[in-house]
């Protein structure tokens, strides 16, 4: 058996355990329907506008921010995965930097500063495709902090994380050589923190009462999962995830579990142009249908259940939560980009974000240092340099 087929079969083998198993967690369909009536999406979005850089987070307060909800191609109404989460003690995490996102992060209103730490969940592009416009776009945004980036180990090294940044820094050598003797280059510094993804429930990162933990996701080796907790609140991440039983296990009960809930195979042949071949590959062994996403919320009974990683538009949301509510009653939104969710102990609020289209960055938070203009290169190159 090849190594793919090994693959498939083992793909197959995780998401007939998490079907298997529990089956009475599957809610009887009439009872489904009942509850779907009284509690659909459109009822939990606050009438009231997130305006971003206008509201302070209480000391016990977390705010989750979508900022790419999307498919593998990003398109101007949703971009690739990226989630913000923000924590009242004044700690800032981005999971995945999916292709198109760095706009959305600009349009926070929050100083790069204080954004300069990046979880990847793996490497597909449509996880990582905008890190080199965050790093770099940031620098010259007047972030003057080095961009810190947590990611996990492949099963051989040039799958991994460690690589990947490596590689990205040789590919951009000729803009961060220009950029370092006119700007602040402290801005231009990565830190790179490889974790092994096949660690069951590691702790990668602690500090400030935040723990944030990692274990395998069902994407292919050298993908995984986050959890984060701070103040008795968790956050849950799958970035892509076939449901399997370490999801179920270490989700328990999250305040919010964000999961993909990609498209149904028919829709990936009606909409995506793919053969049958493709969108049963994809859509099943490759990532999550809306049933499965329903079954696994069921089993994990999060406060907030959050679909993405699927376009959310007026013909294809329907059968998304109509799928997922054969399975899960309970709270639940399907995810568009700038959906922000509020979290305490005793209330969830979900709203829409203002944005700005005119958005300037802010200023950094600590002074900057002058650059170094012994290290600038030269403007141009041959026997004259004079400009005319």
């Amino acid at each position: 058996m090849t190594k793919a087929n090994t693959a498939v079969v083992a793909a197959g083998a995780i998401l007939t355990l998490v079907l298997a198993s529990n089956s009475a967690c599957a809610l009887p369909q009439t009872k489904v329907a009942a509850a779907a009536t009284i509690s659909p999406e459109e009822g939990m979005i606050a009438k009231s506008r997130y305006v971003p850089g206008s509201e302070m987070l209480s000391p016990n307060e977390m705010r989750v921010v979508a900022l790419g909800t999307g498919m593998p191609s990003a398109r101007p109404k949703q971009a690739s995965a990226c989630w913000l989460v923000e924590l009242g003690n004044g700690d800032k995490f981005i999971f995945d930097v999916g292709a198109e996102c760095y706009s959305r992060i600009a349009a926070q209103k929050i100083p790069l500063d204080h954004l300069d730490k990046v979880f990847i969940s793996h490497l597909h592009l449509d996880h990582v495709g905008d890190m080199g416009a965050f790093w770099l776009g940031g620098a010259t945004m007047n972030r003057t902090t080095p961009l810190r980036v947590w990611g996990p180990s492949g099963s051989e090294e040039k799958y991994g994380t460690k690589n990947y940044m490596a590689k990205l820094q040789e590919m951009y050598a000729w803009d961060v050589d220009t950029r370092g003797g006119v700007i602040d280059k402290r801005g231009l510094t990565l830190e790179v923190n490889e974790f092994d993804y096949r660690g069951l429930n590691r702790v990668v990162y602690e500090a400030n009462g935040v723990v944030i933990r990692a274990f395998p996701a069902a994407h292919g080796e050298g993908s995984v999962c986050y959890v984060l907790d701070w103040n008795g609140l968790k956050f849950a991440y799958s970035g892509d995830n076939v449901p399997h039983q370490y999801w179920v296990d270490y989700t328990q009960n999250a305040d919010i579990s964000i999961h993909e809930s990609f498209l149904p195979s028919i829709l990936l042949i009606e909409k995506q142009h793919f053969t049958p071949a493709e969108a049963l590959t994809v859509g099943t062994l490759g990532h999550t249908p809306p049933e499965q996403f329903g079954k696994v919320m069921t089993m994990t009974k999060p406060r907030m259940a959050v679909a993405y990683h699927v376009y959310n538009d007026r013909d294809t949301a329907p059968v998304i939560r109509e799928r997922i509510r054969k399975f899960y009653s309970g709270p639940l939104a399907i995810a568009l980009d700038y959906m922000v969710f509020n979290i305490t102990k005793t209330a969830i609020r979900v709203r829409m974000s203002d944005v700005d289209a005119d958005i300037w960055p802010l200023p950094a938070t600590r002074e900057k240092t002058p650059p170094d203009v012994a290290k600038m290169l030269p403007l141009l190159a041959g026997p004259s340099r004079d400009v005319v």
